[in-house]
This record gives structure tokens, C-alpha cells and sequence, in this order.
């Protein structure tokens, strides 16, 4: 072998018996904190998020490092994702004006909200789950479970972030031509909060860009990874997802790497 590497033998056996390096034992130390991060967020967060993490814990190093770190150790985040359809529209109604119009950003919590749905496979059947997010912060402020797609599976969704963040008049809320969000039931509530309406242009999947990406995080982070054999099952993981990590603990990466809470709470 050293012949094929022109190597000398006693240059061979002085590298075999060298401690390692400084580098070398600085990369161990990164990498077990490495390891820990990954474990502790079950998987999800991939180079950006953990170099973000290892900042916020004092330990300054690019980003390149990183990668050539988690590639050593064999770490990667699950991407498992598919796409799911839920928009049933109604042909009899009158659909809003976009008047979001792609304008993704707002000035401050509650100026401007989008809404969707999506469907997560149990054992027990299909399991709905409806969520309002702000545009503010990124943070998931109305959401419903339930095992039938309605108008008031949604209307549960928007009435809870009604509740609990008490928006002023003139806020925007943002959907697509679903018939859940065209119904009366739902247009009426919405107006009787003084809440302005902005509606998707027909089979756009851009006008909602946001909603959409969260649910493929959602998906790939969190329910394409489990098998629920009940609603119970899938319940409880959501509620954990969405209150518990993503709106608390999970860095994002449009607020520079702070969780939603994080955001709203240093913007204050």
C-alpha cells in the first residue's frame, strides 16, 4: 500500500501513531453537539437550522463545516413529501377579489392571515385538519381536526385565532375557492369580525404560497414519518407539532432562524 501511494513505511507508521489533531478533536466535539441537535428535533432540522442552533449556543463556525460534519456522521433531514389536493370549489359562488396578491409580508401580528386545509391518513379513516397562519410572524394562530371536511371545520379554525388574538378591524384573511371558505356560513363570520376577504385566483397554488409550504413541512417533518392508527393518534401529534415545536421551538428560516414566538415576542 505505501508503495501504491508512494509513501514511506516510516512516514506510514509515524502517521498511525500521531494523536489527532486540534481540528481533528474540535470536529469530534462539534460533531456530538451536531448529533444531539439532529436527535432532539427528531430528525427535521438539516445544515441551515443546526448551524443556527449552534450559534445561538456560542459556538461560531461556517456553514460549510456544518455540512462537511453531518455528511461524516451520515445525518440528513427526512424529505418525504407528497401533494394533496383538499379545493372543492362551488360554481354558484361569487369568489373575492386577490387582494393579497401575493404580498406575503406584513408590519405587524395580525394584519394579515391566510387559511387552507389538507387531509392526514389514519387507520381509522382520514382525519381533516384546517389552519389559519399569520403572515406577521409565521405562526400557526387558528387550526381544527376533524374527520369531515365542512364549512365547519373551518370556521373552529378561524374562530380559535379569533379568540385568542382578538384582531382589529380591517384585518386580511386570505383564501382559495374552496366551497368550505365561499359558503355563506363562512363569508358571514368572517364579516361580522370586520375581517376583509382575499380569495386565490382559480388553480393557483401561488396565491397561498405560504400556506402551502407549510403544510409540506408539516407533512414531511411530522405525519409522512408516522402511521396513525387513530384520530387520537393523529390528534395529539399534530397538536404537539403545531403548538409544541413549530410555533415555539422550530427555527425559521424567512424570521432569521427564530421560532414564530421567538419573532413576535423580540418585535414587540
Amino acid at each position: 500500500m505505501c508503495r501504491v501511494l508512494s509513501v514511506s513505511v516510516g512516514g506510514f507508521y509515524a502517521w498511525r501513531k500521531r494523536p489527532p489533531s486540534a481540528r481533528e478533536q474540535e470536529d469530534g466535539t462539534i460533531t456530538e453537539q451536531i448529533v444531539n441537535i439532529y436527535h432532539q428535533h427528531q430528525g427535521r432540522y438539516g445544515s441551515p437550522r443546526i448551524h443556527a442552533q449552534l450559534r445561538d449556543e456560542g459556538i461560531s463556525l461556517g456553514r460549510k463545516r456544518v455540512v462537511r460534519l453531518m455528511k461524516q456522521a451520515q445525518l440528513a433531514a427526512h424529505h418525504t413529501t407528497h401533494r394533496v389536493v383538499t379545493t372543492r370549489t362551488d360554481p354558484r359562488a361569487t369568489p373575492a377579489d386577490n387582494v393579497l396578491d401575493r404580498a406575503f409580508q406584513a408590519q405587524r401580528p395580525d394584519e394579515k392571515w391566510v387559511a387552507d386545509g389538507t387531509y392526514i391518513a389514519t387507520g381509522s379513516g382520514w382525519m381533516y385538519l384546517a389552519v389559519v397562519l399569520d403572515l406577521f410572524s409565521r405562526r400557526i394562530v387558528g387550526w381544527a381536526m376533524k374527520g369531515r371536511q365542512d364549512e365547519v371545520l373551518v370556521e373552529q379554525a378561524v374562530a380559535m385565532a379569533v379568540k385568542h388574538r382578538k384582531p382589529a378591524a380591517g384585518l386580511l384573511h386570505h383564501s382559495d375557492l374552496g366551497c368550505q371558505y365561499t359558503s355563506q356560513a363562512y363569508q358571514a363570520f368572517l364579516k361580522d369580525h370586520d375581517i376583509l376577504v382575499s380569495m386565490s385566483r382559480k388553480g393557483n397554488c401561488w396565491d397561498n404560497a405560504v400556506m402551502e409550504r407549510f403544510f409540506g413541512t408539516l407533512k414531511r417533518e411530522c405525519t409522512s414519518r408516522t402511521h396513525f392508527a387513530t384520530y387520537e393518534e393523529a390528534r395529539t401529534a399534530l397538536f404537539e407539532y403545531i403548538e409544541v415545536y413549530y410555533n415555539r421551538v422550530r427555527k425559521h428560516s424567512t424570521l432569521g432562524y427564530l421560532s414564530p414566538v421567538q419573532f413576535e415576542i423580540m418585535k414587540r
